[in-house]
């Protein structure tokens, strides 16, 4: 069994790797120190070796006086380089040799990196990477790629398992209307991004219209894809105490084209680092009723998928008869012809989520 010390060893021999952008790194050693609030978190980092570091990751140019590297990032996360009182930003231009800039607050722009000595430039432009993605990572979500399921009749067969629910199971524990998703914003969810600014989001769409063409037209034939919405389900272990309970949904001709297009998707927009990667499959599935929207009605009510919200809060319900009474539920049959990306906490003219951009089938 190791000892502390021989522990210690292995992890500078050993230390963890980091996926950033289709790249690999090194993550140095950190000590952290906790603040009151998220926004003055600071950042320490060991010396490290910088002979090692991934050079070739990004672009160093030569200057008069040295070299200098610039970096894109959105500017709700320039506060998190700058650090408590601009402790980070000191303690990165001081470890490194290197001096920062950093555009003012809400404006769009580059971190300019520069130093004497290209080591310093790329040692501070990998510590600033892999401060950037651990901070994204805390972010709340603000888009999500969905197929929308707010047909007409989808709707209308909506509001008639609402009301059959509350007619036959009102009784039941914890059931109540305040559970019940909104049907303008019926949907299914295949994975959610954090996007921080307008460049983000045209990424995301430019990847949309590039999946189109590489393999969406070919598995989907340039046609909709006819899906049949049928049978509720639940998310955990227990029906007595649901938080989540969802419509299933499956392709009509019996295929799994539709779950193709998820799949591949989603691993796509993870390969580009757009979004992380949480399940092996998409599960498919329209949430119906959600112990969140019971606490909070403002509640965009996406799914199981909702950022920070705390599971702690929620108050079950019993969902056995439910189940029972609605197991095979017919929905109805609706034709999906789009892939969105849509804006979280947002609606448009239908009532729907607004979209920041789609890819057609047809």
């Amino acid at each position: 069994m190791l000892d502390g010390r021989k522990r210690g060893r292995m992890d500078v021999l050993r230390p963890p790797l980091i996926r950033i952008g289709g790249r690999v790194y090194r993550k140095n050693l950190i000590q952290e120190q906790a603040f009151p609030h998220e926004e003055e978190e600071d950042f320490y980092a060991g010396p490290g070796d910088c002979a090692d570091e991934p050079c070739d990751a990004f672009v160093v140019e030569e200057t008069e006086r040295g070299f200098q590297c610039r970096v894109e990032v959105p500017s709700p996360l320039y506060k998190y380089i700058i650090g408590k009182k601009g402790e980070t930003k000191k303690r990165l231009e001081t470890e490194t040799r290197t001096s920062i800039s950093i555009p003012k607050p809400g404006v769009e722009g580059e971190i300019v990196i520069t130093g004497q000595h290209r080591s310093g430039v790329v040692s501070a432009r990998t510590r600033i990477d892999v401060l950037l993605d651990s901070f994204r990572k805390k972010q709340p979500f603000t888009h999500f790629l969905s197929f929308a399921l707010n047909q007409p009749a989808i709707q209308e067969k909506f509001l008639q398992f609402k009301e059959e629910v509350l007619e036959k199971c009102s009784k039941d524990h914890g059931v109540s209307s305040s559970l019940f998703q909104n049907p303008a914003k019926l949907h299914l969810t295949l994975g959610t991004l954090v996007l921080l600014n307008e460049q983000e989001i045209q990424k995301a769409c430019d990847l949309l219209q590039r999946c189109k063409e590489d393999f969406v037209d070919q598995i989907t034939g340039g046609q909709p894809l006819t899906v049949e919405v049928a049978g509720v389900e639940y998310m955990n272990d227990d029906p007595a105490m649901t938080d989540v309970l969802y419509a299933k949904v499956h392709m009509k001709d019996g295929s799994d084209r539709l779950q193709m297009v998820a799949d591949q998707l989603v691993e796509r927009f993870v390969a580009s680092g757009l979004m992380l990667k949480e399940w092996d499959r998409v599960k498919l599935h329209a949430t119906v009723m959600n112990t969140l929207f019971r606490k909070d009605p403002t509640e965009e009510r996406n799914n199981t998928m909702t950022g920070k919200s705390s599971f702690k809060e929620r108050e079950s319900f019993n969902g056995q008869n439910i189940l029972k009474l609605f197991e095979n539920f017919y929905f109805g049959e609706v034709q999906l012809d789009s892939v969105r990306l849509s804006q979280r906490f947002s609606s448009d003219a239908s009532g729907y989520y607004a979209t920041s951009g789609q890819l057609c089938f047809s």
